[in-house]
């Protein structure tokens, strides 16, 4: 008695065309996956970007800006680098020597004449109008004076450590008043405090870190 082929114990006949029998398992053969299209990979298999496409970063990695950013990294991936009190100090005189150029017009004009001293002294309200502007303007386009430039210190938002604008360093100016209203403490504040600042950066929310 016979049990068939010893390769084929059940006794089944071969599938016809080449197929596998039913509990095998199957062998792709240059066809797509599960519910695939033609051409295209199946279900679960990994999908290749088009070509000419670069490969865009998964969930969770850090997205990289297209423009520049003020050191994030160094501002707010550790210790911010808070600029020294003795910098600011030599930021503020450097800048008020470019203010003391302005009033030059009016000196000369007072050694003259009456009538030299009045035009020299419209002078000098001109010329300090227009120096203030222009640093308030560079302060907040930058976070940089003459005198911050000078000594290696930038002015920040501690938000997102971007420079001002022209609207919030007038408003920052402003705020020195508070400074100088408590025996000038506000100006001494930085030398303890853990981020180096005075009333007014805390009233505006800024702070003066090394460029």
């Amino acid at each position: 008695m016979s049990f068939g082929d010893p390769n084929n114990p059940y006794g089944q006949p071969p599938p016809q065309g080449g197929q596998q029998p039913y509990g095998y398992p199957q062998q792709p053969q240059g066809q797509p996956g599960y519910g695939a299209p033609q051409g295209q990979p199946g279900y679960g298999y990994p999908q290749q970007p088009p070509q000419g496409v670069p490969p865009q970063q998964g969930y969770g990695y850090p997205q990289q800006p297209g423009g520049q950013y003020p050191q994030q990294g160094q501002m707010y991936g550790g210790t911010p680098p808070y600029a020294h009190w003795g910098s600011r100090v030599l930021a503020t005189l450097v800048d008020s020597l470019i203010l003391l150029v302005a009033y030059l017009p009016a000196v000369i004009g007072a050694l003259i004449s009456e009538t030299a001293a009045g035009i020299g002294g419209l002078i000098t309200i001109v010329a300090m109008i227009g120096v203030v502007v222009w640093l308030l303007m560079e302060e907040g386009k930058t976070g940089q004076t003459i005198g911050k430039k000078t000594m290696g210190i930038r002015l920040l938002r501690e938000s997102d450590g971007q420079p001002l604008g022209f609207g919030m360093a007038f408003a920052r100016r402003l705020a020195h008043i508070l400074d100088s209203a408590a025996c000038y403490l506000g100006w001494l504040w930085p030398l303890w405090d853990d981020k180096k600042q005075t009333f007014a950066d805390k009233v505006c929310s800024t702070v003066v870190v090394k460029a």
